[in-house]
């Protein structure tokens, strides 16, 4: 982060206090000043241009900050400006001689060779500039609707639109109605060989452009020249042997335990343990349920060894079902709005999560009291610690047991095409990377059907 200068920190201090602005607010426009003067180094614009900071404001916004912390951070840059034009008015006038004697010259000049006085139309151009902003917001906005409406997973429309909103900056808030492929190929240049960035991100950026360009702006890539699109090294995942699984179980606590062991268990993606309810488990017939990516639905058996900790897992949220119902809770988290559709859905005990927040949440536009269910951040920083105490020599994550799920069946004979379905890979493509996770084993001597050993 880039270090403001002594001199600047104290003239700023002074605009503050002359402005009124209290002291345990002080450190906080600091940062929004630190902020704002490295997005101009980063972006090499001008830091005493006021047109830029809606620039700042709107990156702002895509980082996630709201709206207090904008209209905070557009102040605290607005008392920036008024204190470096005040400067500058002040160097002016510390030489009143030299002043009286440029100004004289000027007089003279003028009256020699009159010209018409002008003023520069800074209104046309601040027009200009807000007009740019606003398609951008509408298409930004509109980029959401699509995504929406296509039900797509909401990361992929936070990374889309992240990309748009680079892409937006680099361009400087170029109109959006005279974009094209120029400024494509100059953009994911910049990405790949000035920022330098991996291939994965390379191709999520392209794929963000190319769909809000035929979706949003109606165009079409065509062919395209000049742009290479980056190829992924093959990629061998990690996986842990069965000594290792056990041993990061060990040092885990409930309900973080229950919810790996699951992982593990059923093969299951992080999200989709997150997003279990109480209706997916079949305990009868023995069959998990799982909501997987696409929202396309498998089933997969319910490990017998842990079935009894989750059942009793099942009671302690049914029993917290029953206490926020009588606490006036107004239900947990639904989607597609089925909670519209059947009113009474949302407190049920079947649609709670299983592994609910600890913590209930107020809602921001409706007043209510609604639980989510565990935070991914909590699952992985346990995990995370868990990894380090059981000490052990590979990079351990929450998709590393899905990994070491498919490794182990795989080298337990299941067919390739039976652990495919259980991990809902649409592709036999995907599946086949596990074969490179194990040992191989190879017959040296041919053997004829006919001869197998019933």
């Amino acid at each position: 982060m880039l270090q403001i200068e002594p001199q600047v920190i104290q003239k700023y201090k002074m605009v503050l206090i002359n402005n009124h602005i209290p002291e345990s607010d002080a450190h906080l426009y600091l940062k929004w000043l630190r902020y704002y003067l490295d997005f101009c180094q980063k972006y090499k614009y001008e830091k005493n241009n006021r047109a830029r900071l809606p620039l700042f404001v709107e990156k702002l916004k895509s980082k996630g900050q709201n709206l207090d912390q904008q209209n905070q951070a557009g102040h605290a840059i607005k008392l920036f400006f008024s204190s470096s034009y005040s400067e500058k008015e002040n160097t002016i006038s510390q030489n009143p001689g030299h002043n009286n004697y440029v100004q004289g010259k000027v007089m003279e000049t003028q009256q020699q060779y009159p010209i018409k006085k002008s003023i520069p139309d800074f209104t046309k151009a601040q027009k200009n500039m807000n007009t740019c902003q606003q398609k951008w917001h509408n298409k930004l906005t509109a980029l959401s609707g699509e995504i929406q409406m296509r039900h797509y997973s909401p990361k992929t429309l936070k990374s889309y639109r992240a990309w748009v909103v680079k892409f937006q900056l680099y361009l400087k808030y170029k109109n959006p109605d005279l974009l094209d492929i120029e400024d494509v190929k100059k953009f994911l240049t910049y990405q790949a060989v000035t920022l330098n960035i991996s291939a994965s991100s390379q191709n999520q950026g392209f794929n963000a452009l190319l769909f809000f360009y035929r979706h949003i702006l109606g165009k079409e890539f065509g062919k395209i020249d000049g742009i290479v699109r980056a190829k992924k090294r093959p990629y061998i995942p990690v996986v842990l042997s069965q000594n290792e699984v056990y041993r990061v179980f060990e040092h885990l606590k409930y309900p973080f335990d229950l919810a790996i062991k699951l992982m593990y268990g059923c093969g299951l993606r992080l999200f989709e343990c997150l997003n279990l309810r109480v209706k997916d488990f079949n305990f009868d017939a023995g069959v998990l349920t799982i909501l997987g990516k696409g929202k396309k639905y498998r089933t997969v058996p319910i490990p017998k060894s842990i079935k009894p900790d989750l059942e009793d897992h099942m009671r302690k949220v049914y029993n917290l079902n029953q206490i926020d119902i009588a606490d006036g809770y107004d239900g947990a988290f639904m989607f597609d709005r089925i909670d519209k559709k059947y009113k009474n859905a949302a407190k049920e005990f079947i649609w709670q999560w299983f592994f609910p927040s600890k913590v209930i949440t107020l809602t921001e536009d409706s007043n209510e009291k609604r639980r989510y269910h565990l935070h991914e951040t909590h699952l992985q920083r346990a995990l995370k610690k868990a990894v380090g105490k059981a000490r052990l020599t590979k990079r351990a994550t929450s998709h590393t047991f899905r990994h070491s799920y498919a490794s182990h069946l795989l080298e337990a004979n299941y067919d390739i095409r039976t652990i495919q379905e259980l991990l809902g890979h649409s592709d036999i493509r995907t599946t086949m990377i596990y074969t490179h996770t194990i040992k191989s084993k190879t017959i040296k001597e041919a053997e004829s059907p006919l001869d197998f050993k019933l």
